[in-house]
């Protein structure tokens, strides 16, 4: 069985301030483990999140669920200028497709 904080959504990548690879979880953005070694670094917040589950879980706080675990519409509202509404709808005019359709390979 899969553990909680296994599906997490981890990240390392390489910290030029630091000199090091700093593993991050984005679901909890105020931690971060750096380490010398990358497979270090995600261990390193692998584990800090796993305690920080526990102690949120035995303080009775509320632990915040893994997006992986969330479900999605697929659907969501972006506010643009009227006048990128309009050169967008003329791109998508001029390219025979629906403004959903030019947004959507433009954000793919």
């Amino acid at each position: 069985m899969v553990k909680e904080f296994d599906k997490y959504t981890y990240r390392v990548m390489w910290s030029e301030e630091d000199n090091e690879h700093v593993g991050l979880c984005v679901e909890f953005p105020s931690l971060s483990w750096l380490d010398k070694s990358p497979d270090k670094a995600l261990a390193g917040i692998r584990k800090l999140v796993k305690e920080c589950v526990s102690d949120m879980a035995r303080n009775s706080e509320a632990v915040p669920a893994p997006i992986s675990s969330k479900k999605f519409s697929g659907k969501f509202m972006v506010r643009v200028p009227p006048e990128t509404h309009r050169m967008l709808t003329i791109e998508a005019a001029e390219s025979g497709v629906s403004l959903n359709r030019l947004i959507s390979s433009k954000l793919s």
